[in-house]
């Protein structure tokens, strides 16, 4: 049996997601889903806008269902909805009532079983209680630590006779996978409406699904720890500050040399200001694919220069930043070592042996650690924490991707403003009110 290849329209404006669905449709895709975020924001008006413009399709409304089962069921079903989705980790009661919902108004009832604690025993009650198909679910923040849906959905495929849906991360790459063990209906995202061309995405993941083939891809994938040269090397200081809510960054840092990237664990050196000696002496003991973090105070004179990064190229250091001062740019740039500094000047200091190695240090006013990721480019220098190094660095990418699906949508002569439709989200000031009472000014959504 052909497998079922949904398209997950988890946009934010309805607008976006049609466009994204009329591609996806020229490319093949079998059913459209109205994602959970594109109906908390546009409301029952995704599913109807969904049906009037692709008349018998399928519709699954992706509602997650967690209380209030047939209010909700029957909301989207009257809107024209073909499936909606209930929590498996909502009550028996509440599953119950969306299967019941269901039958009454012709419309088929997912469970969706993401963070079940035990999803093969949730699926076989679901089954049970007369659910259509189950659905492994990855949930996207557990993607951005590097999860997968692969363990769940063996397990279920062996609980279950019903079909069973795989979502979470799903590219051209790893469709064949899903089908291979075990899933009837794949259900991809990211892999397609943040895609430049999602016509061309959906193809080449139908291709995949009908022949087996695992075409490579630079995108869309997650990584783990060893992964984080890779993932960080793809993407801009940009998307790694807002992968971390628009933070992160070491401000008054400079790049030194246009075009160099840098990216690695920190080795953090602490000396007085225009003191070299612990500076020179940590590129010997920094491992190789390290990146030297200097606190010189944050003033001149120099600590770094022409000999330091030549030293550095010779051991295999990724680069310097420093929130002190350094000279010899015109050396620096010419070998095109990676360097950063707050400051540039032809003055050193002296070497007097002042300061210690692998201890916290203040640069550019965050506190870097040992072992926390560093990402400098032609912006600047982004400190990415130790712990969530791989979740930053796979939002990073997610943030890379969607990006470019807007720059996509751009060059098709319209404007940043008119595609993510700004004014709509711009936060609205009440007037004074003329009558009696308490001044109603405040914030609230457009």
């Amino acid at each position: 049996m052909k497998p079922t290849l949904q398209v997950a329209l988890d946009f934010l404006d309805l607008s976006r997601a049609l466009r994204c669905a009329r591609e996806a449709v020229a490319g093949g895709a079998d059913w459209l889903e109205a994602g959970t975020p594109l109906i908390k924001s546009a409301g029952l008006d995704a599913i109807r806008s969904l049906v009037r413009e692709f008349p018998g399709r399928y519709i699954v409304a992706d509602l997650k269902v967690m209380d209030a089962g047939r209010t909700e069921v029957e909301a989207a079903a009257k809107a024209g909805a073909k499936c909606a989705t209930v929590l498996g980790v909502a009550s028996e009661a509440t599953i119950e009532e969306c299967v019941e919902a269901g039958r009454n108004t012709g419309i088929d009832i997912c469970v969706d079983l993401v963070q079940a604690p035990d999803p093969a025993a949730v699926a076989r009650r679901a089954a049970a209680l007369g659910a259509r198909h189950v659905s492994i679910h990855c949930p996207i923040d557990a993607q951005m630590q590097g999860r997968s849906p692969w363990a769940d959905l063996a397990a279920v495929r062996a609980a279950v006779a019903c079909p069973v849906a795989v979502a979470g991360g799903l590219t051209a790459a790893t469709a064949s996978d899903a089908v291979a063990a075990g899933a009837e209906i794949v259900i991809v995202g990211g892999a397609i409406t943040k895609a430049p061309d999602a016509a061309a995405a959906t193809r080449a993941i139908r291709h995949a699904l009908d022949t087996g083939e695992k075409p490579a891809s630079d995108l869309f994938k997650r990584g783990q720890e060893a992964d984080l040269p890779v993932l960080l090397a793809k993407v801009s200081t940009a998307n790694a500050s807002d992968a971390m809510h628009r933070s992160g960054a070491l401000l008054g840092i400079h790049p030194i040399t246009p075009g160099a990237k840098a990216a690695g664990p920190a080795f953090t050196v602490r000396t007085y200001p225009g003191d070299w000696a612990k500076p020179v002496e940590a590129i010997e003991t920094a491992p190789p694919g390290s990146i030297l973090v200097i606190d010189a105070g944050g003033v001149p004179p120099a600590v770094w220069g022409e000999l330091a990064s030549e030293s550095c190229l010779q051991r295999g250091i990724a680069g310097v930043v420093i929130d002190g001062a350094l000279r010899d740019v015109d050396d620096i740039r010419r070998m095109k070592f990676p360097a950063f500094a707050r400051l540039v000047t032809p003055a050193a200091g002296e070497p007097r042996g002042f300061g210690e190695t692998g201890i916290v240090v203040k640069v550019g006013g965050l506190e870097v650690a040992p072992g926390d990721w560093i990402l400098g480019d032609d912006t600047g220098v982004v400190r990415i924490p130790r712990a969530r190094a791989v979740e930053v660095a796979n939002r990073a990418m997610h943030v890379l991707e969607t990006e470019n699906r807007i720059r996509a949508e751009i060059r098709r002569h319209s404007t940043l403003s008119q595609v993510v439709e700004l004014a709509k989200w711009e936060k609205q000031v009440l007037k004074r009110s003329d009558g009696p009472g308490p001044d109603p000014v405040g914030d609230r959504p457009a």
